[in-house]
């Protein structure tokens, strides 16, 4: 039995279903149908919830991680912050901080993008 209230399939397991299944019927259709192109856009989003449901909490964890380790408890403090003038170590730090954060994002909305430079 599993641990999760809500039993199987689990809601990952629910939108790459769909995913799938979108991605299936999108390759059935004629090339410049429109409803292909929507599903393909539908399949995309479903990928997105489901890569921010399996890595989301990791994500937000390890970005408060960051900027408490800047000194600041949210991403406005940390605007602040940079708008009030860094010396070159602090502008250091808070580059790299930046970078991970961005990397996390692309993790979850488009993972193709992620050292492909």
């Amino acid at each position: 039995m599993s641990d999760d209230l809500y039993g199987i399939p689990t809601l990952p397991e629910l939108l790459e279903a769909v995913q799938e299944w979108l991605d299936e019927q999108s390759g059935h259709s004629e090339p410049g149908d429109r409803w292909a192109f929507d599903a393909r856009v539908a399949a995309n989003i479903l990928a997105m919830a489901g890569r921010e449901l399996e890595l989301g909490a990791e994500h937000r964890r390890r970005h408060a991680e960051r900027l408490a380790a800047l000194g600041v408890s949210d991403d406005r403090a940390l605007a602040a912050r940079i708008r009030s003038g860094v010396d070159r170590d602090e502008s250091r730090r808070i580059s790299a901080a930046l970078r991970d954060a961005v990397d996390d994002r692309l993790a979850v909305c488009d993972p193709r993008r992620l050292n492909s430079s």
